[in-house]
């Protein structure tokens, strides 16, 4: 449950009164924003997880894609 100062705030009632469209369009906003300002939707590295190995990190590109390239440039021969 959020706090009765919280809810109360301007910021948040003016985002209440708007309609799903309108809140869709200032989140589009939000995300154009923090990708410009150098965000990355990469995933952080989760030390605490079960799942999660040193060996199994890897550094992310420059470019910020993954480093995906053909292994083969022919088809498999018989």
């Amino acid at each position: 449950m959020m706090k009765k100062e919280i809810v109360e705030s301007d910021e948040w009632l003016a985002w209440y009164r708007m309609t799903p469209a309108e809140r869709w369009r200032e989140s589009e906003k939000l995300w154009s924003y923090f990708l410009t300002a150098g965000g990355s939707l990469d995933r952080e590295p989760d030390s605490q997880s079960p799942f999660s190995s040193p060996r199994l990190r890897r550094p992310v590109p420059a470019h910020g894609r993954t480093g995906v390239h053909f292994l083969r440039r022919g088809g498999i021969q018989p």
